[in-house]
């Protein structure tokens, strides 16, 4: 059963929308309608949302900017754009932010339901996929290898102390047709916890988990990136991405975001169709060939905070300010004092701006120069409150106090704390107060 929510600024299309997917036969346990950007944010935070229909011109949240706010909070949120424009570089962008499809308005009902249909039933194809190689395991099941020269090639290009690595990438392109040309690269590493299985493992049931993990890999990373997979030492999978200049994008931080998404829906998958725990490492994004073994290095140092952070499991190397302590691992009591630094200005920042009109989780972290991932990670574990929930605990109270101070009318009142729409707001209260505003005030 899946959770649908349909964000447009036109009424009568959620309306019409819902209505088809409601008569669909689709196996849908819930239908969410957002008219807004910032609406839909707070139902995604809110309701365990599987697909994402939304428009792509909306105001001042566009659909792509939604999709990508999106993905921080939960990764694994499948999108499908709408759109009353046929341009291909709306288009383009939307598929190389995650987005499974891009139909164009007026929709067709069979075209969009196809849609729907290929998008949940791909979404299935990755648990039938894995539960097959789980149950391989006892099938004597023989992968196919990869191929050793090449990934030896890979491994080479990585180390410390390569010397020419433009005649290994030179090597790649003609004996395997691989362009490691760049210039712009980063690295993913992933472990595989195999004592939290539960499960006692062979040597080759090890190696057909490691198998299974880059197959999930490249279900994540698909045609939208242009990436290398292949096997490290110490059953360790192991990540190459690169850009070229026309591809890179709109800013490092947006990159940033899109690899830590990779990394959370990488664990998450792995947790939920193998039954392991999965320690994900992602570098810094270098510029240069010379730079690829210090990307390999980040990505590894970058796991072995899973010591120091024992449920956390997505670590960023650029989220722990290694330079400010000469590349050497920090003290526990230096640890806290940062992280503790972190979460005080974050939430002295929401303090501040909880009232702001789109204010985003992406803000608050670029504000503290850390990732969304690890402010989420540390401001739960400080606080003992997840992070937005915080800020709808400020913008609540404050519009209580309004309710029972002053003689100002809803939306007015919405507007003071932050809503764009009087009638989502009047949703957040009676969710959270289990009243509505006017009954409060009665």
């Amino acid at each position: 059963m899946y959770n649908i929510l349909i964000v447009d600024d036109e009424p009568l299309i959620c309306e019409g929308l819902t209505q088809l997917l409601s008569t669909s036969g689709i196996a849908i346990k819930g239908l969410f309608n957002a008219h807004s950007g910032y609406e839909a944010l707070d139902y995604i935070r809110m309701e365990d949302i599987d697909l994402l229909v939304t428009d792509i011109q909306m105001g001042s949240m566009s659909g792509i900017e939604l999709m990508q706010q999106a993905k921080i909070i939960k990764p694994w949120v499948q999108v499908i754009i709408i759109s009353a424009h046929e341009t291909f570089q709306y288009a383009q962008l939307a598929i190389r932010f995650g987005a499974k499809d891009y139909l164009i308005k007026p929709l067709n009902s069979e075209q969009f339901l196809s849609s729907v249909r290929h998008v949940l039933l791909h979404m299935d194809k990755t648990a039938r996929d894995s539960e097959q190689m789980l149950s391989d395991l006892n099938d004597g099941f023989r992968m196919r290898e990869p191929l050793p020269v090449r990934m030896e090639l890979l491994k080479s290009l990585l180390e410390p102390h390569t010397g020419n690595r433009e005649a290994i990438i030179a090597e790649l392109a003609k004996g395997h047709g691989i362009d490691l040309s760049g210039p712009y690269y980063a690295v993913i590493k992933a472990r595989l916890d195999l004592e939290s299985g539960g499960r006692t493992l062979t040597k080759k049931d090890d190696e057909l988990l490691q198998y299974a993990v880059l197959n999930i890999a490249g279900e994540l990373l698909g045609k939208e990136w242009d990436y290398q997979s292949f096997y490290d030492s110490g059953g360790t999978v192991c990540i190459i991405i690169q850009w070229t200049e026309a591809k890179y994008g709109d800013s490092s931080v947006d990159k940033v975001n899109q690899l830590e998404m990779i990394g959370r829906s990488l664990h998450f998958n792995v947790d939920k169709f193998l039954g392991f725990g999965c320690v994900v490492g992602i570098s810094q994004i270098l510029k240069g060939a010379d730079f690829l073994g210090v990307t390999n290095e980040q990505g590894d140092k970058a796991m072995r905070w899973s010591r120091q952070f024992k449920d956390h499991y997505v670590f960023y190397y650029g989220d722990f300010k290694w330079g400010v302590y000469s590349e050497e691992e920090p003290t526990e009591e230096e640890i806290n004092a940062q992280n503790n630094l972190i979460v005080e200005r974050a939430t002295r920042y929401i303090n501040a701006n909880y009232a702001q009109k789109g204010l985003t989780l992406n803000e608050v972290a670029l504000k503290n120069h850390v990732s969304p991932n690890y402010l989420s990670y540390l401001f739960k574990k400080n606080t003992g409150c997840n992070l937005w929930e915080y800020v709808i605990k400020l913008r609540m109270e404050e519009s209580k106090r309004l309710i029972q101070t002053t003689d100002l009318r809803r939306y007015e009142i919405s507007e003071l704390v932050g809503y764009e729409s009087p009638e989502h707001f009047s949703k957040i209260f009676k969710k959270y107060f289990g009243v509505s505003p006017s009954e409060m005030k009665k």
